[in-house]
């Protein structure tokens, strides 16, 4: 498989305003990269001054501002969202952009604070399964049938959401990773790809597992790498990378975030 290329832009600082990401996007799309994804944070406790943007509204003003790209969230922690909110939200942006939104998902990280001030769960564990009570709730929703969920957590009492997703079977969803701990890779098994956080030789030990937790097949599986050297991006990709992600740093400014995406993929 040819490694697909795209940008990871973080809405921060010049970057919050959407209007700022469209335009970035129009300019990726226009130099050949395949893909746009944001950070999804609520606030940056450790950066104070720092202006926050909205993931989901910057991921609407790039489908609207572009033709091709794929576009979403690496990742968006669905503890601490509402898996009706989600649903929502991501068919609305399957339709924005006629079928080109992926849904990255994880725990997400309070190593900053960013839960536990706003009075979210913070456990790992239970984190982990919010994670996946919500994205049981999230693809029951999307299905377009009558769901009943009891929860714990997310409880769904007879109802339908129409409309579906344009996409099939379902939305894309991208689950993020760390280490080869069974738990996360059978989660991102059961699902389309994986955003991992990891080395190459880790990457290829991760996709081992998951691919012994789906049958040996990796077909149609994507692996979603991250990462600011895009001189790493051959090593990622003969680990088993589909795409490779040139992420910009937090701060960065719109100048500069022109000028590199003008240079076009690595």
């Amino acid at each position: 498989m040819v490694l697909r290329h795209g940008v990871y832009l973080p809405p921060f600082g010049e970057l919050a305003d959407p209007r700022v990401l469209a335009e970035l996007a129009a300019e990726a799309e226009m130099a050949g990269f395949d893909g746009v994804f944001l950070w999804d944070h609520v606030a940056r406790p450790q950066e104070p001054g720092l202006a926050v943007g909205d993931a989901w509204i910057g991921l609407a003003a790039i489908a609207a501002a572009t033709r091709r790209v794929v576009l979403g969230p690496r990742v968006t922690p669905l503890s601490r969202r509402r898996p009706q909110d989600v649903a929502r939200a991501s068919v609305a942006l399957d339709q924005l952009s006629d079928g080109r939104f992926a849904l990255g998902v994880g725990l997400g990280s309070d190593a900053t604070g960013e839960f536990a001030r706003l009075g979210e769960v913070t456990a790992p564990r239970d984190r982990a399964k919010r994670l996946d009570e919500a994205l049981t709730v999230l693809t029951a929703l999307w299905s377009g049938e009558i769901v009943d969920h009891p929860g714990p957590a997310f409880p769904v009492d007879g109802l339908q959401f129409l409309p579906r997703p344009l996409q099939r079977p379902r939305i894309p969803i991208w689950v993020a990773a760390q280490s080869v701990r069974q738990a996360p890779l059978r989660r991102a098994a059961r699902y389309d790809g994986l955003c991992p956080e990891a080395t190459p030789a880790e990457l290829a030990a991760m996709l081992a597992i998951v691919a012994g937790h789906r049958g040996g097949d990796l077909t149609g599986y994507d692996v979603v790498v991250a990462g600011p050297a895009d001189d790493e991006c051959a090593a990622y990709e003969r680990a088993g990378a589909t795409w490779w992600l040139t992420q910009l740093p937090v701060g960065v400014t719109r100048a500069t975030a022109r000028a590199r995406l003008r240079a076009g993929p690595p």
